[in-house]
């Protein structure tokens, strides 16, 4: 049964706020312990990324539907699971939760509460990989989404924890972490310049996932 709107809405918030706080937090503590590491300090923050997303799914999907990422709500909307009038309260809730999380691990690290990223992130190469990391993304979901939430829970973190590595972006694939991850100048930051870019690549890789999946796999409403 579909929960009420207002709850869902709760649940992307917060869904988001512990992934965005997880993924920024892990990365300011890999940062500081790795000694300089790079593949440490990557390493630990993918881990303890996917290992954020497993959680959080199993823990939210019941309510909302866990998306905590604007593609996956658009997927969704396209493919007629979700009605459109309310993917802008989806959108809103995502992006203020991540704001929040990058916020709150800000905070707990002793950093400002928000400092704009220098960190660049530009080119195709980078653009290409955001570009294959959500639509690899939006495959997993789309393709496991007919088994269990753990599956899916599942799923999706392992494949995450490996985009951070086979990609050269180390994987944002969601539009809600991208723009909440220029506010924090530290090692999962991303250049506020260099934003738009990604989120027009993971559009464009949601989207064409979503086209491939209805051909391939259509939603059960429409077999």
């Amino acid at each position: 049964m579909r929960q009420p709107l207002k709850k869902r809405v709760v649940a992307e918030v917060l869904g988001t706020f512990f992934l965005l706080a997880a993924v920024v937090g892990s990365g300011i503590m890999a940062e500081r312990l790795a000694n300089g590491n790079i593949a440490l300090a990557l390493l630990a923050n993918a881990v303890a990324t996917g290992a954020a997303l497993v959680a959080l799914i199993i823990s939210f999907a019941e309510v909302s539907g866990a998306h905590f990422n604007p593609v996956v709500t658009l997927s969704f909307a396209l493919r007629r699971d979700l009605p459109w009038n309310e993917v802008p309260f989806y959108w809103l809730a995502q992006l203020a939760g991540g704001i929040g999380g990058v916020m709150a691990a800000n905070v707990m690290f002793g950093l400002p509460a928000a400092f704009l990223s220098h960190h660049p992130r530009t080119g195709m190469a980078q653009l290409f990989s955001e570009f294959i990391a959500t639509l690899g993304l939006l495959s997993v979901i789309l393709a496991a989404s007919r088994s269990t939430i753990a599956v899916v829970a599942i799923a999706v973190g392992a494949y995450i924890t490996s985009a951070y590595w086979f990609t050269a972006s180390t994987s944002f694939a969601n539009p809600a972490v991208t723009i909440a991850r220029c506010l924090s100048d530290t090692f999962a930051g991303i250049r506020p310049l260099d934003a738009p870019g990604f989120v027009v690549a993971q559009l464009a890789g949601g989207i064409v996932a979503t086209v491939l999946f209805q051909w391939l796999m259509p939603a059960r409403e429409h077999e």
